[in-house]
């Protein structure tokens, strides 16, 4: 299936409503020269925003007791212009967003699992009304945003699951039961990954009471997904997010052909083999002596922890929850980072909307908290992941003036498979064209899009990088 035509059914709400913002700014210019005339008509004539799950268009929504229905306009006048109409769809779907956002409006919606919206999800009344209900209202108290209910069901999940199967590991090991904790491991991480992300931007996920609980849930919970001891936090929020993917971020991008297997190997290689000494060494060169110094001894606790565990416990065991996860993880998050900071424009490389990008896909955002908002990331790093799509909009002339390059149908890792194929046409086709783009052939689009991940030489970063 072409990916340029689908709507995947399973975008989150958000998602859907901005995906279709997009759309609809895609339609009104191609058909009107980048006018957008008529709008209302076309606003009347769409299918409400729950049709989008069968792949159809959706209609605007308003302020809404329920997000999936349409609304009519019925104050906007067919004279209205065509600024006017698109500022009236943008206002509109900014208030859907913010309803669906604030604990105080009827269509207000906390995450409670992953995989489904919470309106999604039809149980027997019973277990709706002395389950679920209570469940939820007691996580709002707990959380530190009333919407991340999701986050203590993980919480839960995983001393539910993880640990109880890695200390039964070391208790009695078995071979079908280390591969089945691998391969549930396997499918946690992503989620707990983009957890501990909130986690180490906000300072805890949970209630401030709760403070106690939320410094010490990562050191049981961090090494079983992988991640050495607060090396996360050190690392991405005290470098990666202070260096912002110039010359001077270890995991830095701009040195390699980012559609070159060999460079791809050696810039994962890199941090594979090396990053336990290149941070450090980056904080010392920078005078933070102190951090770099935490740095180096939380690295250096966590494997021996893992040799002691390996050496005078259960080496098999060892292997299979810890130095596997451990392998996976490292090797995941380059993977990642090299499709977040694969296009780096080549006249603003510091600019953060044009060395990020944002995607609109279900791997990304409705797995993994909305981390396809990779842009409004780096613009806001303390920004709660449900108000991404909010800011994405509220600044999407921003966007567009900036030439920012906005996916959809492609997770980082499909992106960074695609790139070392060179597979230019795909990625064009899951280009969302906003401002100038649009108009662009898929041609066109795959010729600009290769610009975009050539190597940068010291000439380039030295006139380039202020």
């Amino acid at each position: 299936m072409s990916p340029d035509p689908f709507i995947n059914p399973d975008l989150t709400i958000p998602d859907r409503l901005l995906l279709n913002n997009l759309l609809r700014d895609i339609q009104f210019a191609s058909a009107h020269g980048g006018e957008k005339s008529e709008r209302r008509k076309d606003q009347l004539e769409s299918p409400s925003v729950d049709h989008l799950a069968n792949g159809q268009r959706s209609s605007l929504v308003s302020d809404p007791k329920d997000l999936s229905s349409a609304t009519e306009f019925s104050s906007i006048s067919d004279q209205e212009s065509p600024a006017q109409a698109d500022e009236t769809d943008d206002a509109a779907t900014q208030n859907a967003l913010q309803a669906y956002n604030s604990p105080d409006r009827e269509a207000f919606e906390p995450t409670v699992f992953v995989t489904w919206d919470l309106r999604a999800i039809h149980l027997h009344p019973t277990i709706n009304c002395y389950i679920l209900q209570p469940y939820i209202r007691w996580a709002r108290k707990i959380t530190r945003r009333e919407t991340d209910v999701v986050m203590i069901t993980h919480i839960i999940l995983y001393f539910a699951t993880s640990l109880p199967s890695a200390l039964f590991l070391f208790y009695r090991f078995a071979w079908p039961h280390a591969v089945l904790h691998s391969l549930m491991q396997g499918w946690y991480v992503g989620t707990y990954t983009l957890m501990m992300h909130q986690h180490i931007h906000m300072g805890g996920i949970l209630a401030k009471k709760y403070r106690w609980f939320d410094l010490i849930f990562p050191l049981i919970t961090d090494p079983l997904m992988g991640h050495t001891w607060n090396t996360y936090y050190y690392h991405h929020v005290k470098h990666h997010h202070v260096e912002g993917n110039g010359p001077e971020d270890l995991s830095s991008t701009i040195r390699y052909q980012r559609d070159d297997l060999f460079h791809f190997l050696h810039y994962v290689g890199r941090f594979f083999f090396f990053i336990w000494l290149d941070l450090p060494l980056y904080f010392a060169r920078k005078g933070r002596l102190w951090i770099g110094l935490k740095a180096a001894l939380s690295e250096l606790a966590s494997y021996t922890f893992i040799y002691i565990l390996a050496r005078y416990v259960n080496p098999r065991a060892t292997l299979f929850v810890l130095i596997i996860p451990l392998l996976l993880i490292r090797a995941g998050l380059m993977i990642g980072n090299w499709g977040q900071h694969a296009f780096v424009d080549e006249v603003e490389p510091d600019s953060d909307f044009r060395s990020s990008i944002t995607l609109i896909d279900v791997a990304s955002n409705r797995f993994c908290f909305n981390d396809g908002y990779h842009t409004s990331h780096h613009l806001n790093p303390r920004r709660h992941w449900r108000d991404h799509p909010l800011s994405f909009l509220e600044q999407k002339s921003r966007y567009s003036s900036e030439k920012a390059l906005v996916f959809r149908n492609i997770d980082y890792l499909m992106i960074t498979y695609r790139l070392i194929r060179k597979d230019y046409m795909h990625l064009a086709k899951c280009l969302v064209p906003i401002g100038d783009q649009i108009g662009m052939s898929v041609e066109d689009i795959a010729t600009m899009l290769r610009t975009k991940t050539r190597r940068f030489t010291e000439e380039d970063i030295a006139k380039k990088f202020r």
